[in-house]
This record gives structure tokens, sequence and C-alpha cells, in this order.
């Protein structure tokens, strides 16, 4: 059992969803993760796809069972006092597999240990277990404090976009692969119209690309004037995916420090990828040829390990009018690719 504290924290965090050139989605989960001695538990089990049972879409009965679960208030849902950390974030079975550990109370402390991938209601601590990971001791007036905060109302992410566009029909498609991955989405030709307390509910706003600098002033303006900070997508390329893509990663706020992927940058050669921990990274290439007909290219899908990396990019695959969409376990991140001014 661990001697020395470890600090205790819980944060905001993101699965980011996705719509695949396939037409499959990736649902987007908004969930509150442990922060253990400063760094989500999260980032220390390498490239795994899950949330913690924290999250702010399930029913509010069902959130605080969970937060006094792990306060030890209630019984532990599988044997030998384990309990689920991190589970699969689209069905939430068992049976897909998950992160388990024993919770118990040392005194007033409270201690997690055995970490282990659990897919049937037994943990095989000798062929599952995660090395390395535990055991913690929390301090017990940390720990409570941190998560009884929740009881009072779970920080919920504003998870939803504002669509403007003269010409609303085209903001469709978007809208509706948005709404599909679970990110609301709404169309407008301005804002002039939408209440002030509407306004605030969003967390960013996305400009067409006829949409000219004025009216995207006015737009500016009324949020503002609404009280509400939102983030700005402008110049939306007319591919369903990588508007996606460029959606989630604008509603992405946290801080630095918390995500998965840091920086991205792509010229027709290479994209520099920096990442803050090992994890399995999918770098995607869309193109617009001269007829505005889509090209998708799958440059990279493999684990890095953490710091900067470079990925050699086919320059055919990104001529022209191009972008990058980086992605990994709950960070997504957009950029265009440079192209050399003519000499």
């Amino acid at each position: 059992m661990a001697a020395e504290y470890t600090p205790f924290g819980l944060a905001p965090a993101t699965r980011a969803g996705a719509v695949r050139a396939d037409g499959d989605v990736q649902v987007h989960r908004d969930f509150v993760d442990f922060v253990v001695d400063g760094r989500p538990l999260l980032f220390r089990l390498s490239d795994l796809d899950a949330v913690s049972p924290l999250a702010s879409d399930v029913p509010p009965a069902i959130f605080a069972a969970q937060v006094r679960g792990l306060l030890l208030e209630t019984e532990a849902p599988l044997p030998g006092g384990r309990y689920v950390i991190y589970g699969c974030p689209e069905c939430e079975d068992l049976g897909c597999g998950a992160v388990t550990a024993v919770i118990l109370r040392d005194g007033d402390d409270f201690v997690w240990r055995d970490f282990a991938w659990q897919t049937g209601d037994h943990a095989d601590l000798e062929r599952n277990s995660y090395q390395g990971i535990g055991p913690y001791r929390f301090a017990g007036a940390e720990y409570r404090a941190a998560l009884a905060a929740l009881l009072d109302g779970p920080a919920r992410s504003r998870r939803r976009v504002l669509l403007i566009d003269a010409r609303t029909a085209l903001m469709a498609r978007p809208a509706a692969a948005l709404r599909a991955i679970g990110v609301g989405a709404d169309i407008a030709r301005d804002a002039g119209a939408v209440p002030a307390d509407e306004l605030r509910t969003y967390g960013a706003v996305a400009f067409g690309r006829a949409v000219t600098e004025e009216a995207r002033a006015a737009v500016r303006r009324a949020f503002a004037d609404a009280g509400a900070d939102v983030a700005e997508v402008a110049g939306l390329a007319p591919i369903v995916p990588l508007l996606v893509a460029q959606v989630e990663h604008a509603l992405d706020r946290g801080p630095a420090e918390r995500r998965r992927l840091t920086r991205l940058t792509a010229t027709r050669t290479a994209a520099d990828v920096e990442v803050t921990s090992a994890c399995r990274v999918r770098l995607t290439a869309y193109r617009l040829d001269r007829l505005h007909r889509t090209h998708v290219h799958e440059v990279f899908d493999g684990v890095l390990e953490p710091g900067g990396h470079r990925l050699a990019l086919d320059a055919k695959a990104v001529k022209g009018e191009a972008f990058v969409v980086a992605r990994a376990s709950g960070s997504v991140l957009v950029t265009a690719v440079a192209h050399p001014a003519p000499g």
C-alpha cells in the first residue's frame, strides 16, 4: 500500500467526436477526469479511448450515484471492492473492457490500488494488471472535497455551435453530422435575432466562407454584448469530416498540459506533431481539387512517444487547398497546409 500521499483533483475532459470518411461516427463525450499528481490519470494509460463514469450526459441521479460510490458511501459494483475508473465511451458496457481498481479507506485516507483491465465480473491481476499504475494514497479531506463539489452541480461544457451562413441550406449536412456525434448545432444567417441567454449556451461560432467580415463583426458584437466568450471557426471548407474536426478543435478549450495533442503544423512535405503522452495518433489529409471534389489520404496511424515528431507527407496528397487533421484519444487538431510563396 502506498506510504506517501498523492495529490488528487478533478478536471473537465473531452472524448472528441468524429465523422469518418466512410460515414461512421464517433460520439462526442464530455466527462470529469481524475487528476493524479497533477496529471490526468487517463494519460498514464497510454492509448486508451475511454471516459470516466463521471460523464456529463448521464442522468443526474446516476451521476450522483457514481460520485457517492467513489466516496465509498455505497457498495462496490464489482466483486473484490472494485470500481470502474474508465469505461467504453460508446456504450459503457463492461464487456467492451474497462479499467477498474480497488478503492478502500485507510483511516481518513482513500487508497486506489490493483488497477486492471477487466471485461467480466472478476479481474485477472496476473494477466491484466497495470504495472506501474498506483497504488495511490489520497488525503481524505482533499479527496472528499473534490468529489463532493460535483454533487453541487457537475461542470458541463458548452458543446454547442452556432453555424452562420447567408445560404443556410449549405449548413444542413454539417449540422446533421455534428448532431450525430453529440454536438448541438444550430443554423442562422446572423446572430441579431438570437436571445442573449441562447447565445451564452454556445461554445463556438462557425462562419461559412461567404460570410463577409462586416457580418462576422456583427456576430462577434452580439456574443460580446451577451457576455459570451466563444471560440471562432472561420473559412469552413466544404468537407463534412473536416468541418466536424474544426468544430471539435474549437470546442476544446482546456489547458495544453491536459491535452494529448498540443501542436500541429503542415507543409507540402511534412507534418509536425507534438504529444504530451504516449498515444496512438492518426493523421488524415483532406484536399479539394479544381472541381471542388474531396480527396482523403490517410497519412499516419501509429503510437507516438511524448515530444515532437515530423511525419512525411505525400506532396500530391496535399497539393492545392489542403488540410491535415490529427486525432488522438480525447484530442483533435486541424491545420491548413502551408504552401511556399511563389518565387
